[in-house]
């Protein structure tokens, strides 16, 4: 019988991206999927560089993991597997297909599928899908089940809610007590011109003192949640699924997509420098401004650029900048329905 192999990512931030793909692609194929986990050796970097279909840069162990029959297709992203499944589709004959997800180290020729995202600048081929968002697994029947377990945790708040999602640094921006401010009072004005609370959830990037920051200047009905590793209560599905308008910090693509992907109104909260013709005050921070020397200087494939993905989305009328107007409209095909589609031709299942 045919099947998938999904070796995972190594980097929690992927990790729902892939798995979410391969089990979309598992199931409009009826095939079978076995997950696969690799450990590394931090040493060895050379085949990531060539593009070289190698096993060097596993242990001993991860390597035993992977033994015939080879799969039809092999799901995965992340630089360090990229040899790994270039040495699968050499150990099968040619018989497996490769999809890598996110950012392509190698050359683009070197993989059957690449399905990526605006912000890593992968010029347009064939083999490559462009999708304007990052791949999720948020569907409606998710998003039900959440509003059902927390809309009593939120009843004494009033309604309509507006929701914000925040995150935090990223590359050459950030997010830091200046942005706070600004977000929780541009927040707050909204929720007073439309009546409401606001329902606030940070993240694993958000900095406890700017998180601190935005808690204190909201000054309209709300409820915080402070992120907490492996908390079982965290409430952003809920939020999610309560909300009338969604903000989120510019730069989560990740969030950005899942707000997308509920069909409400989102907004783009710019956390400084996100929009050339729209000058916003900063906070510093070194590494921010080392990664932007790395954007306008350096090769720009030691770079992402998250402003294409806001482009794209007003662009398409997908999401607006917070603070300004705009109507929009909802997507007639999702980037998983259209990535899941190209993997079918990809296997002649069309």
């Amino acid at each position: 019988m045919p099947a998938i192999w999904l070796i995972d990512a190594y980097r929690a931030g992927e990790r729902g991206q892939v798995r979410a793909l391969a089990s979309a692609v598992s199931a409009s194929l009826g095939w079978p999927c076995h997950t696969i986990e690799l450990d590394y050796r931090a040493a060895v970097i050379l085949p990531h560089i060539i593009g070289a279909a190698s096993v060097s840069g596993i242990t001993t162990e991860a390597r035993a993991r992977l033994a015939p029959p080879w799969p039809d297709l092999v799901i995965t992203c992340g630089v360090r597997n990229e040899p790994v499944c270039r040495w699968i589709r050499e150990q099968s004959g040619g018989h497996t297909r490769y999809l890598h997800l996110g950012r392509p180290w190698g050359p683009l020729d070197s993989f059957d599928l690449v399905v990526t995202t605006p912000q890593y600048r992968v010029p347009k081929r064939d083999n490559v899908v462009n999708n304007e968002l990052t791949l999720h697994g948020l569907d409606s029947e998710r998003l039900a089940q959440a509003a059902e377990r927390w809309g009593p945790e939120f009843a004494a708040l009033p309604a309509p809610y507006l929701t914000v999602n925040v995150g935090g640094n990223s590359g050459p921006f950030t997010f830091g007590k200046r942005a706070a401010r600004r977000l929780a009072r541009e927040a707050s004005d909204l929720v007073r011109q439309q009546g409401g609370s606001l329902l606030v959830s940070t993240s694993s990037r958000t900095c406890p003192e700017a998180a601190a920051e935005l808690e204190r200047h909201i000054d309209v009905p709300c409820q915080v949640y402070h992120w907490r590793e492996g908390d079982p209560d965290n409430p952003y599905l809920g939020m999610l699924a309560l909300a009338k308008q969604i903000v989120v910090t510019g730069d989560s693509i990740a969030m950005l997509s899942e707000a997308c992907s509920t069909g409400k109104p989102v907004f783009i909260f710019d956390l400084g420098g996100m929009r050339a013709e729209v000058p916003v005050a900063r906070d510093f921070r070194l590494g921010g401004a080392l990664y932007g020397l790395l954007m306008r200087f350096f090769w720009r494939r030691l770079s992402r650029d998250i402003t294409l993905v806001h482009q794209r989305l007003v662009a398409a009328r997908r999401a607006s900048w917070l603070g300004e107007a705009g109507s929009q409209v909802p997507e007639t095909a999702t980037d998983l329905v259209r990535t899941v589609d190209a993997v079918r031709a990809l296997l002649g299942q069309a």
